[in-house]
């Protein structure tokens, strides 16, 4: 749902994630002021509105009723005990997501989140590797980090990720992943994905019927019409790329590997959710 103001994102994050909690999670320690669902709902908006800066967000939110403000050292910690619920958040609105979505339509595709500039690759101290190293076509230059791979449905909201390292190529990082969608699905995807024998068996498993953007010599060519309706429906997952990325600060900063990867989830969720 889209909101116009910061109150009420804060508002619609906090009774939603609240009301999760209650029907899912233990109930929190008495003697805890500061609930779970103040922890989750303080680091969605820190990555909606403050580009990922927990302080800040702390601080704006400790003048509504209810927040307090505490340590940023024990925010995090606790904030790292719920990524298990928040993945279960996730889940639960991708799944509501799919059984809404009456033209089962859906939209693959990857982008690129890099760990730091490449001239400081040799400093790095979060990851070390090639398999970090990957090509990012739409910009032609090379990254080191991540590569997300995000299925959206027709409206570009997030239903599915997946993390993998900036080498994977979209169709090696398509293979390894468990496709969740519904039977009778229309999956759209651009070049990369184009792959006969995965197609094959995508539709003949699982009834799943895998749309990408053809090659100019592909043995399935696209009619006019197809190509057209192809290129017009993945501008959405264009958009909601854009505006993801959009909400990353410059440098995501992290002290653990675990830590950057989470940060990348919250920023999916905290779009997915306010969407």
């Amino acid at each position: 749902m889209q909101t116009d103001t910061l109150s009420d994102k804060v508002l619609i994050i906090y009774c939603f994630v609240d009301d999760f909690l209650k029907k899912i999670a233990p109930k929190n320690d008495k003697q805890r002021k500061f609930t779970d669902a103040q922890v989750i709902t303080t680091a969605l908006i820190a990555a909606k509105k403050f580009k990922d800066n927990y302080s800040a967000a702390l601080d704006f939110l400790s003048s509504y009723e209810g927040f307090y403000r505490i340590d940023r050292g024990v925010f995090s910690k606790r904030l790292h005990n719920l990524e298990y619920i928040m993945s279960l958040i996730f889940s639960y609105l991708g799944q509501t997501i799919k059984e809404l979505n009456v033209s089962k339509e859906y939209i693959i595709d990857t982008f690129p989140v890099s760990v730091c500039r490449n001239i400081r690759i040799p400093t790095c101290k979060l990851f070390q590797g090639e398999s970090y190293r990957g090509y990012n076509k739409s910009k032609r230059e090379w990254f080191y980090g991540f590569k997300v791979q995000i299925i959206t449905n027709a409206e570009g909201i997030p239903v599915q990720f997946d993390i993998f390292c900036g080498e994977t190529g979209d169709i090696t990082a398509f293979q390894s992943s468990q496709i969740c969608l519904p039977e009778g699905s229309h999956l759209f995807g651009d070049k990369a994905y184009n792959d006969y024998e995965q197609e094959d068996l995508l539709l003949e498993c699982d009834e799943i019927s895998l749309k990408p953007v053809r090659k100019s010599n592909s043995k399935r060519a696209d009619k006019p019409y197809e190509a057209f309706y192809k290129n017009h429906v993945r501008k959405m997952v264009e958009n909601s790329f854009a505006m993801i990325t959009d909400l990353f600060p410059r440098h995501i900063h992290a002290t653990s590997d675990k830590g950057f990867l989470l940060k990348i989830f919250i920023f999916v969720l905290a779009f997915t959710i306010l969407q």
